[in-house]
């Protein structure tokens, strides 16, 4: 039984029963004093608290039952709402969405190279993209997706922009007043992964972009290690004295399978100046040699890190975000062929589905989490 002051225990209770209330969608009074095994005066109470609050709402009757027919609860998702921001190297996507990560809104613009322009660069951002003060609470929380490591809430490692002298957290809350979340990228995209499409307990979700991040969730909670550096995936190392890393180490896998290095090794074997995914993808389809050699080492290297992933954490999952796979998914069936461990047979390698969005929408839970408790 727990215990503790009324304070404390009616805060307990009062989390407990607004978490019941957003995952079960909609419920009564009656139906949530039975699952949490709380009294119905309980309930009652905190709920007409919440309702007070403008955070939970009255949405008809459950004609399902007979007799009286009882009042349905939901959560309030126009209460309020959150914007999510994916720092990428080339690219800044933003997504405005309300209390329940939907009725999104999405804008992207350059990433400046100057770090000290940033802030003002993503403060002219939310700006934009900022909703009339018509809820009761407006905006509650911004999240900011870093492609690199954070702690405690600041960007400690960044390989691929400079943001140093740049206190994003620090400028974006005294301009706005609301509370700002550092995040790496990958463990967001895990987070909206989970959330939006793979209900699963223990997940692996692996980011391939300019560099390679891992989100890892193991019995539904986030592992991001001792000072948050745990899933920097693409910076272990596959090749003893390898390819020279900006972390300072030499064969790192990032230097041989993210789509920026891809890419530009495609582009120097065509002697082109530059190739994105789009003129990759057509050589491929049209079975360029070197096309296949460059998938060829995708798989290969890619093969090797996963089997070193399902060693390490034993997830019910992999979801691989990249470009490289959403556009050509029988690559995923040959590296599971390539996994020749017995002890792997059982695991399950998916594209992801929420591609570009799930940064945004796993910042979007972030917040949302963080306003709602």
């Amino acid at each position: 039984m727990v215990t503790g002051s009324k304070e404390l225990i009616r805060d307990i209770n009062m989390h407990l029963i607004l978490e019941t209330i957003i995952n079960q969608a909609s419920i009564s009074r009656a139906s949530t004093a039975k699952h949490l095994g709380l009294t119905k005066a309980t309930v009652s109470a905190i709920v007409q608290d919440l309702i007070n609050r403008k955070l939970v709402i009255e949405i008809g009757s459950d004609d399902t039952s007979l007799g009286r027919k009882p009042i349905l609860l939901s959560l309030n998702k126009k209460a309020g709402y959150v914007i999510s921001i994916d720092l990428g190297v080339d690219t800044i996507s933003a997504l405005v969405s309300d209390l329940a990560g939907e009725d999104c809104c999405l804008k992207q613009i350059r990433t400046p190279k100057n770090a000290f322009s940033m802030v003002n660069e993503i403060i002219t951002l939310v700006e934009s993209m900022m909703l009339p003060p018509d809820s009761p609470y407006g905006l509650v929380g911004i999240t900011i997706g870093i492609h690199g490591v954070t702690t405690d809430n600041q960007v400690s490692f960044a390989p691929y922009y400079n943001l140093s002298g740049a206190n994003l957290a620090e400028g974006l809350n005294q301009h706005f007043g609301v509370p700002i979340y550092m995040e790496n990228e990958a463990n967001l995209s895990v987070i909206g992964e989970k959330t939006f499409q793979y209900d699963y307990a223990n997940i692996v979700n692996i980011s391939i972009h300019s560099g390679i991040g891992l989100g890892v969730i193991i019995n539904d909670q986030l592992f991001t290690g001792y000072n948050g550096r745990a899933g920097e995936f693409g910076h272990t190392i596959i090749e003893i004295d390898g390819r020279p890393c900006p972390c300072g180490n030499l064969g790192c896998l990032e230097q041989y399978v993210s789509e920026r290095v891809l890419l530009n090794e495609f582009a120097k074997l065509k002697e082109l100046e530059k190739a994105d995914f789009t003129i990759f993808s057509n050589s491929l389809e049209e079975k360029d040699p070197i096309a296949l050699q460059i998938m060829d080492q995708f798989i290969k290297y890619m093969s090797v890190g996963i089997n070193n992933i399902l060693n390490a954490y034993n997830p019910e999952i992999v979801i691989i975000n990249s470009l490289f796979t959403i556009h050509s998914p029988h690559v995923l069936d040959q590296i599971e062929e390539s996994l020749k461990s017995k002890m792997n047979s059982y695991i399950k390698i998916v594209p992801s589905v929420l591609r570009d969005t799930g940064v945004l929408l796993g910042g979007a839970c972030v917040a949302i989490k963080g306003f709602l408790g």
